[in-house]
């Protein structure tokens, strides 16, 4: 999605409900509540929103990018507390050592575990990811 515009929103446009359910839904997961669901494929089917989406990922392999890397060469950190949270069925784990990739980013304390889910962490399992807020935030 963060190819040059407008491919992507070209190919998303073409067929927005089988774009999101082949992006979204792998081997027939079900995990949506119904009202989400009605949401989301509100959201695809808006050409804005598809293009908005697609500058989204063209900024964090761009601008972002660089404003990353800047705060990084001047040594800058966040200064807040930080809850990091994936899925443990995605690839963050085998890739990354995440709490340690966002304690080299803060001064302050980072907290976080991977969620039993995949990419959307809320919907597929929402009482892990309260039980995290709560304890986070509380």
């Amino acid at each position: 999605m963060a190819q040059p515009h407008p491919f992507p929103e070209t190919l998303i446009n073409a067929a927005p409900e089988a774009w999101f359910q082949a992006h979204t839904r792998p081997k027939g997961a079900d995990f949506f509540h119904p009202e989400a669901l009605s949401d989301y494929l509100r959201a695809v089917n808006d050409p804005y929103m598809i293009q908005a989406m697609c500058e989204d990922y063209r900024a964090a392999a761009s601008v972002d990018l660089e404003d990353d890397r800047l705060s990084r060469a001047q040594g800058r950190k966040l200064q807040c507390p930080l809850l990091a949270l994936w899925g443990a069925k995605g690839k963050i784990a085998e890739w990354y050592d995440a709490i340690s990739i966002w304690r080299a980013y803060s001064s302050a304390d980072v907290t976080g575990a991977a969620i039993p889910s995949g990419h959307y962490l809320a919907e597929e399992a929402p009482e892990a990811v309260l039980d995290r807020f709560l304890a986070f935030f509380v």
